[in-house]
């Protein structure tokens, strides 16, 4: 455990119709449940309509561009600003499509400055994308943003590479994590967080294969935050969709319950 001088920071954003106010209310209830530590939950969004109350609300940070250059996609990079609403200290941010489901201490008691997901460690091998080694390589050491530690205002440098030439950065990367990993390897500080702490709802709690037909969906041992990555939405699953011919999605009480 850490001693803390301040609260620790878990952020969150929301923006547009994608995810309801419901989103962030049950993140923070997870995060409230599962985390002993003092602490601040921030939702950073442009429409606070059916929050909570106790939630704090802050307006989407800018990234400094002039309006041709707002991709959306781009947007968490502005929590790496120097002065985010003079915000300091340890700070986790959160996706709104996770579940967490067991102790958060940890995150914050990782010694690394900055943590993050390993990319594919949510997905299952892709052995051909060993013909193209350079590219393999690369997406093998990519940083998956779902959670995220970090200082505020430590690595403002990434941002300001960003700001200077955002046209270059958005040709050469998809998406902003593959540039803020690309960015942080170059500063020896990309860290990744233990294999089993977040996982793939599709991928790691679903049995594979048939195996999905004799076996419900499961918490793998050591998960602490259950991820929706790809194109398995939590809401669908939560609806009860999601199943296909070839994987079956079984009983989710346990999910249900986390989630509600």
């Amino acid at each position: 455990m850490i001693t803390l001088s301040q609260p620790v920071l878990v952020l969150c954003m929301k923006w547009g119709n994608a995810y309801g106010p419901e989103y962030v209310n049950r993140l923070r209830n997870g995060v409230a449940r599962n985390l002993s530590y003092p602490h601040r939950f921030i939702c950073f969004t442009d429409d606070a309509t059916g929050i909570d109350q106790g939630i704090e609300i802050f307006p989407l940070p800018s990234l400094g561009l002039p309006p041709q250059h707002q991709d959306l996609r781009w947007r968490k990079l502005a929590l790496l600003g120097k002065d985010v609403f003079g915000l300091t200290g340890k700070a986790l941010f959160l996706d709104l499509d996770l579940v967490v489901v067991d102790r958060l201490e940890s995150f914050f008691d990782h010694p690394e400055k900055f943590v993050i997901i390993r990319d594919m460690d949510l997905f299952r091998s892709k052995p051909l994308r060993k013909l193209t080694p350079a590219k393999d390589k690369f997406l093998n050491s990519v940083g998956n943003s779902s959670v995220f530690k970090m200082e505020m205002g430590a690595h403002s440098d990434i941002l300001d590479e960003f700001v200077r030439d955002p046209l270059a950065a958005q040709s050469t990367f998809k998406i902003s994590q593959q540039f803020m990993s690309h960015e942080l390897d170059k500063r020896g500080l990309l860290h990744y967080w233990p294999k089993k702490w977040c996982v793939s709802f599709k991928n790691h709690c679903i049995p594979r294969y048939w195996g999905s037909y004799f076996q419900d969906p499961f918490i793998p041992e050591g998960a602490k935050i259950v991820v929706f990555a790809g194109n398995l939405k939590m809401q669908d699953v939560v609806d009860g969709g999601g199943s296909t011919w070839y994987r079956r999605i079984g009983n989710i009480d346990w999910l249900i319950r986390q989630w509600n």
